[in-house]
């Protein structure tokens, strides 16, 4: 999968949240909002934690633009809570955790290192349709930037509530969008 334009395929995983039991989340429990799937190699590492944290920082942001955040690696639920209740940075996460230690969700999403058994690190973003709009991956030392991805998620809202426009280069909410026509080529 991980192809934009594409519908994301059938799920259930295991989720730990904090304040929370374990529960089950399908693709039936994103219909019709927003979604966020933050994959990471594993719990217990390095660059990790820094982007959990990151995206921590931005978790009532996103959820006040309506977007439901699933940090998910190969790791299983039980881990993920072990994680938060040891470290500072993870236990700042408010969002949920999915496990994935059959490897199901990777591999929807075509994120599963074969052979390693780990998500590589990226980022996917479902629209309500349940249709993957951005998608992000990037090499094992390189960290993500949730502020960026914050920017993205504004962009393509805008761009569903309003057909006709994209939003240019370095868009930032309230800024002017073009509206594609023939008058425009050439000329930006």
């Amino acid at each position: 999968m991980g192809i934009i334009g594409s519908t994301i395929k059938p799920f259930k995983n295991t989720a730990f949240q904090a304040g929370k039991d374990f529960f089950d989340v399908t693709e039936k429990d994103i219909a019709g909002k927003w979604a966020v799937f933050f994959f990471y190699p594993a719990d217990f590492t390095f660059v990790c934690p820094t982007e959990l944290e990151d995206l921590a920082d931005q978790y009532e942001t996103l959820k006040g633009m309506g977007v439901e955040v699933f940090g998910a690696s190969t790791d299983t639920h039980f881990s993920h809570k072990a994680w938060h209740d040891t470290s500072e940075k993870i236990g700042k996460c408010g969002y949920a955790f999915l496990g994935d230690q059959n490897h199901d969700l990777t591999n929807n999403f075509g994120v599963l290192r074969e052979g390693v058994g780990l998500a590589d690190r990226a980022t996917f973003v479902v629209d309500p349709d349940g249709v993957i709009q951005i998608m992000e991956i990037t090499c094992e030392g390189v960290g993500r930037n949730a502020a960026e991805l914050v920017r993205k998620i504004k962009a393509a809202q805008y761009v569903r509530a309003h057909p006709g426009q994209v939003c240019p280069a370095k868009w930032e909410e309230g800024s002017e969008t073009l509206a594609p026509s023939l008058d425009l080529v050439g000329k930006l």
